[in-house]
């Protein structure tokens, strides 16, 4: 085999046309030999001879696209001292573009035997292993462009691509379930009709398939088990698994993207596959284990695990935080994706055991000049102590909202005190946000995602029911913020069944009407159960699929209509928090760009938040000066907004505010009556919202501008000062604009998080 020196850098597997370079750092290492194998299964050792800063190169002119390889790394092997090189077991290149086949589970996987955690097994594991694949990393993007959605005009829908497609029957059988299924006209079209801008998916980089998972006869389905930072999932390809995943995937990139949908990609850099010291040697831990992965301090044969899969990723060491920099860099610059959210955000901020918003990892990410200008959303809080961090990731990154989550479940099953949270959470979140001078947008608002309840079973269970996963029902959120409407699980009882329908329209427009970004869960839209389990993480089946073929077309549409409100009217999207507060205003004064109403029609008072009518609100949007773009992409100003809601069981009746306001309204959104809309309410006259229903109205005609410019320097109102579970503030002080008896609530913890990451 002709080898010339090669070079250092890029690590990985790089082909250029004429050949391919070979590297990969290894600080522990002695000696380390690349392997090829033929098809047969045939192995080739290569010694890599060249070494700078620790990492080991070559140069092979005469290897391509499609070469099956991987490495073996010779070293000490001393578990206790944190070395565990063992060059039996052929390793993964943590760099590797594409993978092929997949592990077995065999036993010489594993550096000690079955039942003796502390002996040393040297049976040779490449025969059970999945290789890395060099790839051609040449591709005709066509002009490809970010489509570079702002903020503001974001409609995200998270999905996986396996469950979005594998049912839908418009899509070639071959298709579905896989990279080219999602780039699919039917779906591009479905996602479209819903006003989509954004498509979140679940993880698709490299992972591994749990052994005890398969044991029971079920699978990682989720896929938070990652393996290879930069390699597509190969089981999500229609095309092959040696370099073909790659090409398919940014096909799938490209045809969104011309559709005018953004691609974010759900990472987890926190942990791997790999487990604790009892898990498989597949890739880093073979390769320089104290260097990827943090140790106990007092037995480095044991690791300290923030995430509740075995490991934590040592992002205090150069190379680990090298590795996700660089595999970032590569999914935007090569993949062409256009944004991440992070998995267990709160785990890459332990540089030490504290959490840290200045860690290192965050400073790398502030100052790259590629990774900085995609769209960075965390989901911020692990498992482990100080974990829970909503509000407090740097200021370029946004926030999965769980506690908008829970508040809004709280509020439309009719929990008493959620009022003034409630008032909080949809205008905005400005007491998580705004202290570090953030904007509304930093707020990604959420009712289901895909750890919990769907939308239909959030309205049809009241405890979770996950006897199929074959842990006795213990895995899983319990404390759900659920309420079955009447009878759990299914029903034919045609009140009950209507009444659900009604709470999911409520559910959805309240998303998408709040300030901030909202998120939809695949299926939400059209009626997807999980039968009342909410932690499919091991269900690859109809149980977690989306079943299009009971779709339900009528919620489709509602779910449109309220997305084009969004898009058409900036009042519903801010890009600054509300300068307004419900104080008692004198004659002539101009209206605030917010008023909270009592159902009398008057400005709500600060005692009044405590009031007996605390499951029901109104809520005046001042939409002058409010500029954005017209459908025809023309510059106009906003016009004023009415919202009412009202979680009560009995109709309540709201008189319209005076005609300071405006001097009449046209309904425009009505959850209980979604057919009906578009009748005239005159100010001071009654109007009725039904019991558990939602109303929004469009003052008409337009009116003249009666209010001032926006103020920039004040903060909305009502809001809340936010304690972590921990009782540790995770606000610097009260914001100004909380009002008087406002309820502050309880800390709350996380509703949702019930897979094993």
């Amino acid at each position: 085999m002709q080898t010339w020196p090669g070079n250092p850098y890029p690590l990985g597997a790089t082909y250029d046309g004429s050949g391919t370079n070979f590297a990969i750092f290894s600080e522990a290492a002695e000696r380390v030999e690349l392997c090829l194998f033929d098809d047969d299964g045939t192995e080739t050792r290569v010694d890599l001879i060249e070494v700078d800063a620790y990492v080991w190169h070559a140069y092979l002119p005469n290897v391509g696209p499609g070469q099956e390889y991987g490495f073996r790394v010779h070293g000490e092997y001393a578990p206790e001292r944190g070395h565990r090189a063992n060059p039996n077991k052929l390793l993964l290149d943590p760099y590797a573009k594409a993978t092929s086949g997949d592990i077995d589970w065999d036993q010489s996987l594993f550096s000690y035997t079955f039942g003796a955690p502390d002996s040393r097994n040297d049976e040779d594991s490449a025969s059970h292993m999945v290789k890395g694949v060099v790839i051609n990393p040449f591709f005709d993007w066509q002009g490809d462009r970010h489509p570079k959605v702002p903020y503001g005009e974001t409609v995200i829908y998270e999905a996986h691509v396996k469950g979005l497609t594998k049912t839908h029957p418009d899509i070639p059988e071959e298709q579905r379930g896989t990279y080219a299924g999602v780039a699919h006209p039917a779906v591009i079209g479905h996602l479209k009709r819903l006003g989509v801008t954004t498509l979140e998916l679940m993880p698709v980089h490299q992972y591994v398939n749990d052994s005890i998972l398969q044991q029971k006869g079920l699978s990682n389905y989720w896929g938070y088990n990652t393996i290879g930072f930069f390699a597509p999932h190969s089981h999500y390809s229609a095309s092959g698994d040696r370099g073909q995943q790659v090409q398919e995937f940014k096909a799938m990139v490209r045809t969104l993207h011309d559709a005018g949908i953004e691609v974010v990609l759900d990472v987890v850099y926190n942990h791997t596959a790999e487990g604790n010291h009892l898990g498989p040697t597949l890739s880093l831990k073979g390769i320089d284990n104290a260097a990827y992965y943090r140790l106990m301090d007092d037995d480095q044969r044991y690791y300290r695990d923030y995430t509740g899969t075995g490991n934590s990723l040592n992002v205090r060491h150069p190379h680990s935080l090298q590795l996700i920099m660089d595999s970032l860099r590569y999914w935007v610059t090569e993949m062409h994706v256009d944004g991440f959210r992070f998995d267990l955000a709160a785990a890459l901020a332990r540089e030490f055991y504290e959490v840290d918003r200045l860690a290192t990892f965050f400073e790398l990410v502030q100052q790259d000049p590629i990774v900085s200008q995609v769209k960075l959303i965390a989901e911020p809080w692990d498992v482990g102590p100080g974990g829970y961090q909503v509000g407090n990731f740097p200021p370029q990154w946004t926030e999965w909202n769980g506690r908008y989550r829970d508040t809004v479940r709280d509020f439309w099953r009719g929990e008493p005190s959620t009022l003034g949270e409630f008032a909080s959470r949809i205008s905005g979140s400005a007491d998580l946000y705004e202290h570090d001078g953030r904007r509304p947008v930093a707020s990604i608002n959420f009712i289901t995602a895909h750890d919990g309840f769907t939308l239909l079973d959030l309205v049809s269970y009241n405890d979770k029911h996950n006897q199929a996963n074959g842990e006795d029902n213990n895995d899983g959120e319990s404390h759900n913020r659920s309420w079955n409407s009447g009878v759990e699980g299914p029903t034919d009882d045609p009140e009950i069944t209507a009444l659900r329908l009604q709470r999911r329209r409520n559910f959805l427009a309240t998303l998408l009407l709040s300030q901030g970004v909202p998120m939809i869960l695949h299926g939400d839209e059209l009626g997807r159960t999980q039968l009342g389990n909410n932690n499919v993480y091991a269900q690859d089946s109809e149980l977690s699929w989306i079943d299009w073929a009971h779709a339900d077309q009528e919620l489709i549409d509602f779910v449109g209509e309220v997305v084009r409100l969004r898009r058409h009217h900036p009042t519903f999207r801010r890009t600054r928090y509300f300068n307004g507060r419900p104080v008692r205003r004198g004659q002539d004064e101009p209206l605030p760009d917010i008023v909270w109403l009592t159902p009398e029609g008057d400005a709500m008072q600060p005692e009044e938040w405590d009031s007996g009518f605390g499951k029901s609100v109104g809520v005046f949007l001042n939409g002058d000066g409010i500029r954005g773009r017209d459908s025809r992409g023309g510059r106009v100003t906003d016009v004023n907004f009415l919202m009412y809601f009202n979680a009560h069981s009995e109709t309540v009746t709201f008189t319209v505010p005076s005609d300071e306001y405006a001097h009449a309204w046209k309904i425009r959104i009505d959850t209980a009556d979604p057919g009906e809309k578009g009748d005239i309410v005159a100010a001071g006259e009654p109007l009725d919202v039904p019991a558990r229903s939602m109303l929004v109205l469009r003052a008409e005609p337009p009116q003249e501008p009666t209010s001032t410019p926006v103020s920039t320097t004040t903060t909305s109102a009502p809001t809340a000062t936010p304690t972590a579970p921990d009782g540790v503030d995770t606000a610097t002080e009260a914001m100004t604009a909380t009002p008087p008896g406002t309820p502050r609530p309880a800390p709350t913890a996380d509703a949702g998080k019930g897979d094993p990451t």
